[in-house]
C-alpha cells in the first residue's frame, strides 16, 4: 500500500493545551498564609498570573540578550523568589521547602477541556503528527504529557533543540527534525509572539485564544496587525458553550474537513 502523505501540527503545550493556572492554584493554597495574600482566592490568582508573566519576560529578555537557554525550574525559581520580596514573604515563612514544591507543579498540570477529544480525532484521521514544540526542558514535557494524558507522537523542547522561542531557527529545526516542508506544518498556539515567529519560518498558524494567555494584548483583528495569524479559533471558557463548540474541537474539525487528502 502506498504511504499515505503526512503532515504535522507544532503545539504550544502551556497554556495552549494545558490550563497551568488550574493545576497551580491548589498548590499554592497549600502554602501557609500571608497577610499580604489575603483574601487567598483572588490573591493567590494575582500572583499565579504575575508569575507566568514573569517568566515570559524573562524568556524574551534571555533572547533578545542572546543568552543560552536555562533549565525552566531555574527560570520559575528565580521569578517566585523575586514575586515573594515583593509581596515581603520571608524564607522563614516559604521556605526552600515549599518553594521547590511550588516550581514543581508546574511539572504536572491538566488539559482544557476541548483538547484531549481533539487530539484522538486528529490521530484516528491519520494524516497529521502531533508534535510538542515549547521551550522548556525534556523532563519538563514529559511529566506534563504524562500527567495530562495527552497522545502526542513526540515532544521536542528548546533544551533538545538548543534554541528558545522564538527564535526562528527553532521552528526551522522542528521542521528538518520531521523532514516536512513548511507548507506541510502548522504551529498551534496561543501565544501571537509564537506565531509571527513560526510564520517567519514560513509554516502556517494556528491561534487559540486562552483566558489566561496574551492577557495584556487587545485581540481585534487578527488579519490586520497580526497577519500571521492564519485560522483563528475562541477556546476561551464560555458559560453558553460546551467544550465541543470551541478550541481545539473546532479546529481539529476544521482541518479534517478542509485538508486534502492525499496519498
Amino acid at each position: 500500500m502506498a504511504a499515505r502523505k503526512q503532515k504535522v501540527i507544532f503545539f504550544d503545550l502551556m497554556g495552549t493545551c494545558c490550563d497551568w493556572l488550574t493545576s497551580l492554584l491548589p498548590a499554592l493554597h497549600e502554602c501557609p498564609p500571608h497577610s499580604s495574600l489575603t483574601p487567598a482566592e483572588p490573591r493567590l490568582r494575582e500572583l499565579a498570573i504575575a508569575w507566568r508573566e514573569g517568566f515570559f519576560q524573562e524568556i524574551h529578555a534571555r533572547f533578545n540578550r542572546g543568552d543560552p537557554n536555562e533549565d525552566i525550574d531555574i527560570t520559575h525559581r528565580r521569578v517566585l523568589d523575586r514575586l515573594l520580596e515583593t509581596n515581603g514573604i520571608e524564607f522563614d515563612t516559604w521556605n526552600e521547602s515549599v518553594r521547590d514544591k511550588l516550581v514543581r507543579q508546574w511539572h504536572f498540570q491538566t488539559p482544557w477541556p476541548d483538547v484531549l477529544l481533539a487530539l484522538h480525532q486528529l490521530r484516528e484521521d491519520g494524516r497529521w503528527f502531533l508534535v510538542v514544540l515549547a521551550n522548556g526542558t525534556a523532563r519538563l514535557q514529559l511529566d506534563i504529557a504524562q500527567s495530562s494524558g495527552l497522545p502526542f507522537h513526540t515532544l521536542l523542547s528548546s533544551e533538545l533543540l538548543g534554541f528558545t522561542k522564538p527564535d526562528p531557527a527553532i521552528y526551522r529545526k522542528a521542521m528538518d527534525l520531521v523532514r516536512l516542508s513548511p507548507n506541510d506544518c502548522i504551529m498551534l498556539a496561543s501565544h501571537l509572539y509564537d506565531l509571527a515567529a513560526a510564520k517567519s519560518a514560513g509554516m502556517r498558524t494556528i491561534y487559540i485564544h486562552r483566558d489566561t494567555e496574551d492577557t495584556d494584548t487587545e485581540i481585534v483583528d487578527l488579519r490586520g496587525e497580526h497577519a500571521y495569524v492564519d485560522l483563528y479559533f475562541d477556546g476561551r471558557e464560555r458559560d453558553q458553550q460546551s467544550a465541543q463548540e470551541v478550541g481545539f474541537l473546532a479546529a481539529a474539525e476544521y482541518l479534517i474537513r478542509t485538508e486534502p487528502r492525499s496519498n
